[in-house]
């Protein structure tokens, strides 16, 4: 009797899932269809109003202060910084965009582009960015006429709950619906976020691998985005001060939970004893060999990264590890040799704390070999840095590297998802490309919350010309033969 109950117990579970997810994303979709038909002045303010629920500095101090409350990750004067650089940035990209009617005309190929929502988003977000990543997604999908749904992280409920009340505070200012902003409910279950994304028109996850892939397998049309582990060249031609103070800033920015901050730097053999000294003078503090062997057995287990030490101060760090030196729990940052990449070497990963991998390279091009490697064992496709004088040099990283982005002379963390001194979108979700494993290698920016419908009309008879063989062929036929 036993047997036969379960599998009814289980599909009745299934069923009550699904309901309670169809009640909500039907509800997104009646809002959605109300602004549907909105024009681009409205669409505006409504974008600007979400922005605004995040920016407003109350609002924004009480997020940060609950996000690292409640998450346990970062701190609360970098989180202020993150969630109003991060929105205030957005809104300076989105500012003139068009994202309704016709946004392109090409008359001499009679080509019109019409700008149409997707509809429901689904949007899967981190601890890590538990305010400003849902804020990124929730103003991208309203420039854009849709609805979204969110889905946070466990510990990022508590922040998403206030954010939402702050969002709808504003929605109801301007007269739009409640319902084009939603989330999951507290206590919501992994089958519950797995749902959503079934059931709605496009997905955005952002934070954990296992989160990405569920995104790509949910069977709807997914922008899922790839594992960082940053590598930063530093050639012999580099300002070693301005390199140094940039990566300490990276590095230590709200404890590193970004994943675009400095994982390792690779040294020019030329300039590395001189570039360790002013890493030291930014507040790093070198490890001797037993410090180093200590942290990498207090940060490490069996399963990965310990949680203890995830998103922590260097004080922090430093006393979970046993690191009695004084000048190692006064650092900033923490600095570690390194000569090996891979799993017997797990400084050469992914770290998020404000501890860096050190590697020592003949010369750039053993640099940029060595920062293949790291890529590939972890970070494929994400992004790599360099500090030099020579522009060359990183168009020879873009050209052979497997990477979205090269950030040249710039902190990292700061850059690559948009700054205002660079010409990337503001974004906290970057597609790594068929490399990391993602549909798209861009950062990630309202076009990706669009359909776009094209009008063709024909051409006028003067201009329409088929070409002849010899035209497409005859170059290559005279070199080859018939």
């Amino acid at each position: 009797m036993t047997a036969t109950a379960t599998p009814a117990k289980t599909a009745s579970g299934q069923d009550r899932v699904r309901d309670e997810v169809a009640a909500l994303v039907a509800r997104a979709r009646a809002a959605q269809r109300i602004v549907d038909g909105w024009d681009q002045a409205q669409v505006d303010e409504l974008a600007t109003a979400a922005a605004w629920a995040i920016v407003e500095p109350a609002r924004n101090r009480a997020l940060a202060e609950c996000a690292v409350r409640d998450t346990g990750l970062g701190n609360v004067e970098d989180k202020i910084a993150k969630n109003r650089r991060k929105t205030m940035g957005l809104l300076r990209d989105l500012a003139g965009a068009r994202t309704v009617g016709v946004i392109a005309e090409d008359r001499a190929r009679g080509l019109l582009e019409i700008a149409r929502p997707v509809g429901v988003v689904a949007a899967v977000t981190p601890s890590t960015n538990p305010g400003a990543t849902p804020a990124n997604n929730i103003v991208n999908a309203l420039k854009c006429r849709n609805a979204i749904v969110l889905a946070p992280s466990p510990k990022g409920v508590s922040t998403l709950t206030l954010l939402l009340k702050y969002v709808h505070a504003e929605l109801d200012r301007i007269g739009a619906p409640r319902d084009l902003v939603l989330a999951l409910p507290p206590g919501s279950t992994r089958e519950h976020t797995q749902e959503l994304m079934r059931q709605a028109d496009l997905v955005v996850a952002t934070g954990s691998q296992k989160n990405v892939r569920a995104a790509y397998r949910s069977g709807t049309p997914a922008l899922g985005v790839g594992a960082g582990n940053v590598a930063a060249i530093v050639d012999e031609s580099a300002d070693l001060a301005d390199a140094a103070a940039k990566i300490a800033s990276s590095k230590i920015f709200d404890n590193a939970t970004s994943c675009s901050s400095e994982n390792s730097v690779i040294a020019v053999a030329a300039i590395a004893d001189r570039l360790v000294a002013a890493l030291e003078r930014e507040g790093g503090v070198l490890l001797d060999a037993e410090e180093t062997t200590r942290l990498q057995e207090a940060m490490f287990t069996a399963d990965g990264l310990a949680a203890e030490v995830i998103a922590q101060s260097v004080e922090a760090i430093a006393a979970y590890a046993g690191l009695v030196r004084p000048e190692v729990a006064g650092a900033r940052f923490l600095i570690v040799a390194e000569t090996g990449v891979g799993s017997a070497h797990p400084f050469s990963g992914e770290k998020l704390s404000p501890v860096l991998a050190f590697y020592r390279a003949d010369d750039f091009d053993v640099a940029s070999k060595l920062a293949d490697r790291l890529l590939r064992y972890q970070g494929t496709g994400h992004s790599v840095g360099l500090h030099s004088t020579r522009p060359e040099r990183a168009t020879q990283l873009g050209l052979t590297l497997p990477v979205s982005r090269v950030i040249v002379n710039q902190a990292h963390c700061f850059a690559t998802g948009g700054s205002y001194d660079n010409g990337l979108a503001f974004s906290l979700s970057m597609g790594c490309g068929t490399w990391g494993g993602n549909s798209f290698s861009d950062n990630l920016n309202y076009r990706h919350f669009l359909n776009i419908t094209r009008v063709a009309h024909p051409l006028p008879a003067k201009d329409v010309r088929e070409p002849t063989e010899d035209e497409l062929f005859g170059a290559y036929r005279a070199r080859r033969g018939a």
